[in-house]
């Protein structure tokens, strides 16, 4: 079992930035690729960044490439999301999760989910 606890969202203007963290408890926590997905109310979760599991590899989702930086501190059980130049459309709660079988890029690939953050970017 590994429980995630998500922090680090709140509202901040349009351009501006956030750092998310996500601190895993339970299991090695360096046994587990991790990833990043958002969801906005009515609509699907979807990807948003993965971290192979020692962090040699990262994967981006096309909307967030050049903005969002995916890193993890192994010896802190924690994956980061530092997201630069936000815009209103990165509006929603924001996941983490791990993935036994690798770097996730859809919800079926994770193992376990944290309860989310809200981040919302004002314009």
């Amino acid at each position: 079992q590994v429980q995630l606890v998500e922090s680090g969202g709140g509202l901040v203007q349009a351009r501006g930035s956030l750092r998310l963290s996500c601190a895993a408890s339970g299991r090695t926590f360096s046994s587990y690729a991790m990833g990043w997905f958002r969801q906005d109310p009515g609509k699907e979760r979807e990807f948003v960044a993965a971290i192979s599991w020692t962090g040699g590899n990262t994967y981006y989702a096309d909307s967030v490439k050049g903005r969002f930086t995916i890193s993890r501190d192994n010896a802190k059980n924690t994956v980061y999301l530092q997201m630069n130049s936000l815009k209103p459309k990165d509006t929603a709660v924001y996941y983490c999760a791990a993935a036994a079988r690798g770097p996730p890029s859809n919800i079926y690939d994770c193992d376990y989910w944290g309860q989310g953050t809200q981040v919302t970017v004002s314009s």
